[in-house]
């Protein structure tokens, strides 16, 4: 007997049900890939806070009463319960800043004057070029320490005690110093390589400035291997933008691809973070010491990885043993009460009562700011470059502090 021929119905079921099944298969094979990220919105005192006081911290910002602060975010459990913009037109505030800069750069610098780190140019600084993106300056450190773990965790680098001259073959000449010979990619890390560096004595628009001399050199890595040993790696904190670039070097050494390129894949996709800009140094390589531009919640995303060690949306990006260490008081820095781990800043009496506090700090009032204690996670983006009195982020963190009701 022949069998049943199925009608146009049963067919057109069994098809839905094909689809749906497909549908059913494909849903659960792309959800974590596909789920996006979504900001928890609340107010101050559904988390215990007291938004009045944080008001008028806001006003003061308003009033320019801590020079130029664009963004202001606060953080607690997870959630944002303060946010505010500050709108201040940096072209007319630099416009006579810009060509004095100018004069002062090519004066020093000739044809190796860089228009990217002329800090009164207002196509660079603060935003890039009419967007939303904020250039970070030194909490690109930060975030270089993050993609350093990344690569460890990856397996490209096996052990941070290795010998940093093994990553850079063209450059032997430069490591003829038995000192140089030993410095490690940890002595990099928490700013105690020993070479001879002084970013510290003159601002940063000022030529007599290493860090200055080195974003306006046609050869960076060259500048910065040049430089002689003061001491024994190790031995005392020196704060260096240069050994950052370093980093990045190793790390494109390590893994064979850009650090812009790994960052994308290992780091901003997994947070959703699809609009930056990343300056290239003259070399070839992503400038890992402060060319880094984000918005200010993609900034407030990196905020949150570190704070939560790590964890995104129930995924580990890093593993917990590297933010430990990237946030262990390695070495005690030259301010009172203040340490250094790996690229982070770590103060241990915030507010007079011996509260520690995680701090990616950048020039002109960029500040990654988590207070464990309280669960709290500051964010400020400014630009305070100008001859004017400024926050620091002890300051910025006390006030915020004042705030809390309960925790």
């Amino acid at each position: 007997m022949p069998p049943k021929t199925k009608s146009r119905f049963d067919l057109i079921s069994n098809l839905k049900a094909l689809v749906l099944f497909i549908l059913l298969c494909t849903t659960n094979m792309f959800t974590n890939a596909s789920e996006k990220f979504s900001w928890q919105i609340a107010t101050p005192e559904s988390k215990g806070l007291d938004s009045k006081i944080l008001r008028n911290l806001h006003k003061e910002f308003e009033e320019l009463k801590h020079g130029y602060i664009n963004s202001f975010i606060v953080i607690k459990r997870n959630a944002i319960v303060f946010e505010e913009y500050y709108d201040i037109d940096y072209a007319e505030l630099t416009k006579d800043k810009k060509d004095e800069q100018i004069r002062i750069l090519e004066k020093n610098y000739g044809v190796h004057a860089n228009p990217m780190y002329n800090y009164f140019n207002p196509e660079w600084h603060p935003y890039y070029k009419d967007t939303d993106l904020h250039t970070i300056q030194s909490v690109t450190k930060s975030v270089t320490s993050a993609l350093l773990g990344i690569a460890i965790d990856k397996g490209y680098i096996s052990d941070i005690d290795s010998k940093i001259v093994d990553f850079f073959p063209d450059y032997a000449s430069n490591f003829k110093d038995k000192k140089k010979q030993s410095i490690t990619i940890r002595n990099l890390l928490i700013m105690s390589s020993g070479m001879k560096w002084d970013e510290s004595t003159h601002a940063y628009t000022d030529p007599r400035n290493d860090a200055a001399n080195m974003e306006n050199s046609e050869f960076w890595l060259e500048y910065i291997l040049s430089a002689s040993m003061d001491s024994a790696p190790g031995d005392e904190f020196n704060y260096n933008s240069g050994i950052t670039i370093l980093l990045s070097q190793i790390l494109e050494q390590a893994t064979g691809t850009s650090v812009e390129s790994f960052a994308k894949k290992y780091l901003f996709s997994q947070l959703g973070i699809d609009k930056f800009f990343w300056k290239k140094i003259p070399d070839g390589l992503t400038d890992t010491e402060s060319g880094l531009y984000i918005s200010a919640r993609d900034f407030a995303k990196i905020g949150l990885l570190f704070a939560n060690k790590g964890q995104w949306m129930g995924k580990e990006i890093i593993s917990e043993d590297w933010i430990n260490e990237i946030m262990a008081p390695t070495i005690l820095t030259n301010y009172p009460n203040t340490y250094y781990g790996f690229q982070w800043w770590l103060y241990s009496d915030v507010d007079n009562k011996e509260i520690w506090m995680q701090a990616g700090i950048g020039y002109g009032g960029q500040h990654i700011l988590i207070i464990p204690k309280y669960d709290l996670l500051l964010i400020f983006n400014g630009w305070n470059v100008f001859d004017i009195e400024r926050p620091t982020s002890e300051y910025l963190a006390e006030r915020v502090i004042d705030a809390v009701i309960e925790y």
